[in-house]
C-alpha cells in the first residue's frame, strides 16, 4: 500500500471565523501545551499551503493542514489475529475485544493481546502508527474499546474521557433479584491489602460512582441484569461497586459471584461520544462475543 500523505485537512467552517490558529489549538481543541509546541517548532500546522501564521485570524474557507499521520513504531508486536472492528477512521478505532484477552502488554515481548491484534490490523492497512488506548477492559470483560491513531487524537479524547463527555454503556448479569429499577453506588475503591489483584470499598480510596438501571430479572436462576454507566473509571469498579451491595457479578468469583460462567457477565455494550475533529456524534454498539452466549440478545 503506497504511503499515506501525512497531512490532514481541514476546511475552516464559519463558526471559527475571524479566530487565531493559536486560539483554535489552545481554547477549542484544548491541546496541551507539549504537544502545540512540538507542533509549532516542526512547523506541523499548514494555512491554504503556507506555514501556519499562529496570531493571523482564519477565515472561512481556509484549509487548515496538521501533519498528523507520521508513521511511528507500533510499540507493540504485530500478532495476527482478526478482530471486530465497530468503528474507523483516519484519527481513531473502536474494536470489539473478546474474553480472555488483555487490552494490552504488560510487558514488550508479550504478545496475544487486543493491542497486538490492532497493530496487526494497522499493518494489514499499511498503516504505521503507535497503537494507543484510550481505556482498558479486564482481560474476561467484552466489549468496546477506543484507541486512538495519533498523538493529536489521543489527547484529545484522553480529555474527553477524563471530562466524562466519552459514555461508556455495560451490561452485567449479577446474582439475586434487584428490586429498584434505579440506583447509584457511590463508595470509594481501593486496594485490597491481602490479595495482589483484588480492589475493595475503602473510605480511604478514590471517589467512583456507577449508576444502574434495571433491564430484566430471570426469578427462576435468581439473576438480574443491568445496565450501568460509570462516572468515574477505577480499576474493578463494577465488580466491586455490584459486590459491594450483595449483587456480585455472576462467573466472578473474585468477588463472590457463582462459576456459573467461565468469566465475569460483563461486556462493554455501548461507547458513544462527539468526534474531535468531525463533530459528528460516534455510537458504536457491541455485539456479544461469547459462544455459547452468556447475555440474551436485548
Amino acid at each position: 500500500m503506497e504511503k499515506k500523505d501525512i497531512w490532514f485537512d481541514l476546511e475552516i467552517p464559519e463558526k471559527w471565523d475571524k479566530i487565531t490558529v493559536d486560539h483554535l489549538f489552545r481554547k477549542i481543541w484544548l491541546a496541551p501545551k507539549k504537544l502545540i509546541h512540538q507542533f509549532r517548532m516542526e512547523k506541523s500546522v499548514k494555512v491554504n499551503g503556507e506555514n501556519a501564521i499562529w496570531e493571523r485570524p482564519l477565515q472561512t474557507g481556509d484549509i487548515l493542514q496538521i501533519a498528523l499521520f507520521q508513521e511511528e513504531d507500533y510499540g507493540v508486536i504485530p500478532d495476527a489475529i482478526e478482530i471486530n472492528v465497530l468503528y474507523e477512521d483516519e484519527h481513531l478505532l473502536v474494536v470489539n475485544k473478546p474474553a480472555g484477552m488483555e487490552t494490552h502488554p504488560n510487558e514488550s515481548e508479550q504478545i496475544h493481546t487486543l493491542a497486538n491484534a490492532v497493530a496487526y490490523h494497522l499493518q494489514q492497512n499499511g498503516e504505521k502508527l503507535r497503537v494507543r488506548h484510550i481505556h482498558r477492559l479486564d482481560k474476561d470483560t467484552t466489549g468496546a474499546v477506543l484507541f486512538a491513531k495519533h498523538a493529536f487524537s489521543h489527547a484529545l479524547l484522553d480529555r474527553m474521557l477524563n471530562e466524562r463527555t466519552i459514555k461508556r454503556t455495560y451490561l452485567a448479569i449479577v446474582q439475586g433479584i434487584i428490586k429498584e429499577h434505579t440506583g447509584v453506588i457511590d463508595h470509594p475503591i481501593g486496594r485490597d491489602r491481602h490479595h495482589p489483584t483484588r480492589r475493595r470499598v475503602s473510605k480511604t480510596g478514590q471517589n467512583a460512582v456507577t449508576r444502574y438501571t434495571l433491564v430484566k430479572t430471570f426469578p427462576s436462576k435468581n439473576l438480574s441484569m443491568i445496565e450501568c454507566i460509570l462516572d468515574t473509571g477505577r480499576t474493578h469498579q463494577i465488580r466491586v461497586h455490584l459486590s459491594s451491595i450483595g449483587h456480585p457479578l455472576a462467573g466472578d468469583v473474585l468477588y463472590g459471584g457463582k462459576p456459573i460462567y467461565k468469566r465475569q457477565a460483563l461486556h462493554a455494550r455501548k461507547l458513544v461520544f462527539t468526534h474531535p475533529f468531525t463533530e459528528s456524534k460516534i455510537e458504536c454498539v457491541a455485539p456479544f462475543l461469547d459462544k455459547p452466549p452468556i447475555f440474551p440478545e436485548i
